[in-house]
């Protein structure tokens, strides 16, 4: 099998440009399509397409998802893209390339329900998937041939049409022999798309840029760029030995990613890595007080969900968006896992103190590297983390019995 009819599902052992049976052009086609079992999966502008989907009216006009003039961009469909509008773009910034779209509030429950919706489908193909976010997430399909009743590439087109009519939403694919090529193929052709990506790959790899690489980002880009690796050829023909004796192991990865080789499997089990809180003010704030007085709530909200979710971490991370939108990050490794409001906001003040004097627009904090909090090694004596988690927990009972406010920190009420 070599073509697939993504509308009648009409199969060739050719490669066609024209389906025999229903006329479509709509063909997935490859020499290698038989073959391939790894695929990454990318829900179209998400967010906003939920939004568009429950307001049919909104169909044709530009949509943006994301908070009021001093937020940022969550999501932006892609009638608003075609002006300008990005992810994680100032509001101002969007609104002033876009005047006419349509700004909706994120409804994260919505969303949430909708990508249950999604895997769920997913997932009755293999249990080998792994997600990245409520939107996108590989998928391992090897092995399931005479289970689900065709290869994966059949078996995916089932999947992108029946997502399609259950949902009412629209994804890509992306189909290759490994985890970094499905994610490069499924940005190829969006939205609504089906891309594979086989044996070809360090050709269509090489003229692109070193920042498509997994873990180039812009600081480490510039310098491969200025080491003389532009391009993800450069490093395909540069000599392995001299990217470790430059990289160390990351040499090795870039050398082996630049020839389309990436041995990750698809980990259902993947841990998160980390997990955050933010918002951003009305108005710029300066002074301790005000900020701290943000913060609070963020380590509530953030503690809570730790709980709820049985992790915890040792790594707190302090992030604050100054007026000209330059992003500080600060962090600190505490002695033991922490899960409780009381530990992230002492940690977050600290980190915030060498910051003051300046206005900011935003604040947020997270935790790294998070692990089960059952895995967290127990203390001889029982800690102020101990004895403020239990206080919490209790808060936490009392809250889900009674509603959020039944029990209010003194430090909220300031």
């Amino acid at each position: 099998m070599k073509s697939i009819c993504r509308d009648c599902l009409h199969t060739a052992d050719a490669l066609i440009e024209r389906c025999p049976d229903c006329d479509s052009r709509r063909i997935v086609r490859h020499d290698e399509l038989a073959t391939l079992t790894i695929a990454h999966l990318d829900c179209d502008a998400f967010y906003a397409s939920v939004e568009k989907r429950d307001r049919p009216e909104l169909r044709d006009v530009p949509v943006i998802v994301g908070g009021g003039k001093r937020g940022v961009v969550t999501t932006a469909c892609y009638i608003a893209r075609l002006y300008g509008v990005g992810s994680a773009q100032p509001m101002f910034k969007a609104l002033k390339a876009c005047p006419d779209a349509v700004v909706i509030k994120p409804d994260f429950p919505k969303y949430k329900a909708a990508s249950a919706a999604i895997f769920g489908a997913v997932r009755e193909l293999t249990p080998l998937v792994q997600t990245l976010s409520l939107d996108e997430a590989w998928i391992d399909l090897s092995g399931t041939e005479r289970l689900n009743g065709g290869p994966p590439a059949l078996q995916l087109v089932r999947l992108q049409q029946r997502i399609e009519a259950q949902t009412g939403l629209t994804v890509s694919i992306g189909l290759a022999p490994n985890r970094f090529l499905a994610k490069i193929a499924s940005e190829l052709d969006k939205p609504r798309g089906f891309s594979v990506i086989g044996s070809e790959a360090r050709a269509l790899l090489a003229p692109k840029s070193v920042r498509v690489l997994p873990g180039v980002g812009p600081v480490f880009g510039r310098t491969l760029q200025s080491d003389g690796y532009a391009t993800v050829g450069d490093l395909a023909t540069a000599d392995v030995r001299d990217l470790v004796r430059r990289y160390g192991e990351h040499g090795l990865r870039l050398h082996d990613l630049a020839h389309g080789r990436d041995a990750r499997a698809v980990d259902p089990g993947h841990e998160r890595k980390g997990m955050s809180a933010e918002t951003t003010f009305n108005e710029d704030l300066t002074s301790a007080v005000d900020l701290e007085a943000e913060l609070w709530p963020l380590c509530e909200k953030l503690a809570s969900k730790a709980r709820r979710d049985g992790v915890a971490s040792r790594i707190v991370v302090l992030k604050l968006r100054r007026t000209d939108f330059r992003i500080v990050t600060r962090r600190i490794t505490l002695p033991e896992p922490v899960r409780t409001a009381r530990a992230l906001f002492a940690a977050g003040r600290d980190l915030l103190r060498p910051e003051l004097g300046r206005p900011y627009r935003l604040i947020g904090i997270g935790m790294g590297d998070v692990q089960p909090a059952a895995d967290a090694p127990s203390a001889l004596f029982e800690s102020a983390e101990a004895r403020a988690l239990k206080t919490e927990t209790a808060i936490d009972r009392l809250r889900e019995k009674f509603g959020s406010s039944a029990v209010v920190a003194g430090r909220a009420l300031k």
